[in-house]
């Protein structure tokens, strides 16, 4: 199925082409492409087993395709030298679920982890660039000190999202970041998505399912089945794609609650 999109010139900051992942003999993706362009919020979305949180470890170097290209910032990721990663890892954050936070450290250790890699980087400055992490995701002070399980579900989901900003990356990658929030959690938590992509200038790959958190954030959409990207192209291109399961997901009783309430405000429509 071809896109029904028109990126125009749009920098293109990652792009994948012809991916194959497996586990064993089960193919999860066989041929998939896909392009990130560089300011959108890119929204990944699919059924039960089609790989969105696969893609995203196949992406960020974390798993090793069988098959396929993809090349970020201008640089094969596959075949990536050891410079290479180390060059991409600090122009990319990745946020797990539920933060995937070191349990033995504080908040803000947790935040110092990737600023460790910044050769000549001082102990007192490290701190203070964590600090700032911690309150530019929106966690009091005092956050800083606790521990991962003194937090609640959203407060993880934040420090986790400090921890992917620590080296201030131009693309963050987004794992199910609402899940398990409440209603009021997860609209504060798309909220800040939307501020911290305009202010800082942010690309984001968001792997959701919250049809909610698409309508508030995203500006395009990218869904996967038959084991590849069946489409991409905005939330209204997705109304007028004629695929069963897109029709049903986009379509159906939870999308027009998310199309007409509540978090589903927060974003502006794209012109």
């Amino acid at each position: 199925m071809t896109t029904p999109e028109h990126p125009g010139a749009r920098e293109t900051l990652i792009r994948v082409r012809g991916l194959r992942t497996q586990f064993g003999s089960h193919v999860v993706h066989d041929g998939l492409d896909l392009d990130v362009y560089r300011g959108e919020i890119l929204g990944v979305v699919g059924g039960s087993g089609t790989g969105k949180s696969v893609l995203l470890r196949a992406i960020t170097g974390l798993d090793t395709p069988a098959a396929g290209r993809i090349e970020a910032f201008g640089t094969e990721v596959l075949g990536a030298s050891p410079e290479e990663r180390e060059r991409l890892d600090q122009r990319w954050g990745v946020m797990f679920q539920d933060g995937a936070l070191f349990s033995s450290l504080t908040v803000r250790e947790n935040v110092e982890v990737p600023l460790r890699r910044i050769p000549d980087l001082t102990p007192e400055l490290r701190r203070a660039l964590a600090d700032l992490k911690v309150s530019l995701v929106g966690l009091p002070y005092r956050a800083g000190e606790a521990y991962p399980s003194e937090l609640s579900g959203g407060m993880r989901k934040r420090a986790g999202l400090a921890r992917a900003l620590a080296l201030d990356p131009e693309i963050v990658f987004l794992d199910e970041p609402t899940a398990g929030l409440d209603p009021i959690g997860a609209s504060a938590f798309d909220s800040l998505i939307n501020t911290l992509s305009e202010a800082l200038g942010l690309t984001v790959f968001l792997v959701t399912h919250d049809l909610d958190t698409l309508y508030a954030t995203c500006d395009r959409i990218a869904v996967l089945a038959e084991k590849r990207v069946l489409v991409t192209g905005t939330l209204p291109q997705m109304l007028e794609v004629d695929h069963p399961w897109v029709q049903e997901y986009f379509t159906g009783p939870r999308a027009r609650l998310a199309r007409g309430a509540g978090r589903s405000d927060t974003k502006p429509e794209a012109e």
